[in-house]
């Protein structure tokens, strides 16, 4: 579809062209607030396709967003390793890639995806989707220390990165995860091992206009176990549950409650069947928290399950083929998505139509994808 913006008058002052665009009438005979509660009802995509002004509309600030795909970047491994991990967003309605803006550059951003001496190794990127933002918590330098000292957040409708308050022990190779605006980091290691950290829980509160400056120190781990690779913290029903191996090996599950502040054992049937990446889908109007949802993909049988707390077991909910392979999950708004077969394509289905529907979408050219999430379009300034 075309995507063109209003085409602004050429020798014309930037006031006279806003001046212009507020004039701009959305609904004949209504003033244009009262018009935005109308068309505010309407599905965007069926906006985006009926002219200028409405198109415009769905991408201002003051319209509730609709939401987007968004995703690391990173080039494949026989292009130059040491190239910049890049950001982007997929609108789902002109279907379209759009980069994110540049990160600060002071201080330079090294993140790194895979070592030029250990091609086949990738090193983890560890970002959450925290209260409409993207976050990046951990990564690896060239040098293999800590990439990041403290958090960097990107808000999609400001379009805006800013830094979060400097962590105690940067880390890598850590525990990561959320619980309602509540950004935490477990265990994992510096530039070398440490048993202080690998036992250590961080928390650092997102919440509210006023970001806190500093993370408070939480109950810690009995051990150091979760610190041999970078671990999903998934949060769910107010607690964050994570097992220390991937994929389909003997692992072992610790359960963090965030409200008692205390570590309790995993279910031994949700253990049993946490077979590769997991995510939940969290319902923002369901303060108890009774219609989250958890989601896991057996990265070797292509199997989508949901897990059912009342029987602890996984429910099947589709097998594809497309579906093996997978190294990276997010959920949200009726979608599973799900990164497959070595960053090459992401594999979307539809979790709560009566029949699940999947369709494959491809990243960038000559881009593969790290991880993704489902956060609000961006907005459009212009």
């Amino acid at each position: 579809m075309d995507q063109e913006a209003i085409p602004k008058p050429k020798h014309e002052k930037h006031n006279q062209t806003q001046a212009s665009s507020n004039e701009t009438s959305l609904l004949p005979g209504l003033p244009n607030h009262l018009s935005q509660l109308c068309l505010a009802n309407i599905n965007p995509s069926i906006l985006f396709s009926v002219c200028h002004s409405w198109r415009r509309l769905i991408y201002s600030p003051s319209f509730t967003p609709f939401f987007s795909l968004y995703a690391l970047l990173s080039p494949p491994p026989d292009h130059n390793p040491n190239s910049p991990i890049q950001f982007s967003s997929l609108d789902p309605i002109s279907n379209k890639w759009t980069s994110l803006p540049s990160p600060p550059s002071d201080p330079p951003l090294h993140l790194l995806h895979r070592h030029p001496a250990f091609l086949s190794r990738k090193l983890p990127i560890q970002t959450l989707s925290v209260s409409g933002c993207l976050v990046l918590v951990a990564a690896t330098t060239h040098k293999f220390t800590p990439a990041l000292p403290r958090p960097l957040v990107f808000q999609p409708q400001s379009k805006q990165w800013s830094f979060g308050p400097p962590l105690p022990n940067p880390r890598r190779f850590c525990c990561a995860g959320t619980v309602e605006a509540k950004v935490y980091v477990a265990s994992g290691m510096g530039t070398t091992y440490s048993g202080d950290v690998a036992r250590s829980m961080e928390e650092w509160d997102m919440k509210g206009k006023e970001v806190s400056a500093s993370w408070v120190k939480k109950a810690g781990l009995k051990d150091g176990r979760f610190s041999r690779e970078a671990v999903e913290a998934i949060g769910y029903r107010g607690k964050l549950w994570m097992v220390n191996v991937k994929g389909n090996a003997i692992k072992e599950g610790a359960v963090y409650d965030v409200e008692k502040d205390t570590w309790q054992d995993m279910p031994q049937g949700m253990l049993g069947g946490w077979n590769g990446p997991t995510a939940t889908s969290i319902n923002d109007d369901d303060h108890h928290h009774d219609h989250d949802a958890m989601y896991v993909v057996d990265e070797s049988k292509g199997v989508l399950s949901k897990y059912v707390d009342e029987n602890d077991c996984w429910e099947v909910v589709m097998d594809s083929v497309v579906l093996r392979e997978a190294e990276q999950v997010c959920a949200g708004r009726g979608r599973v998505c799900v990164v497959c077969a070595n960053g090459t394509r992401i594999v979307v289905v539809d979790v709560v139509a009566p029949l699940p529907r999947i369709w494959v979408v491809e990243p960038p050219p000559m881009l593969e994808i790290v991880a993704v999430h489902i956060l609000p379009r961006m907005c459009r300034l212009d």
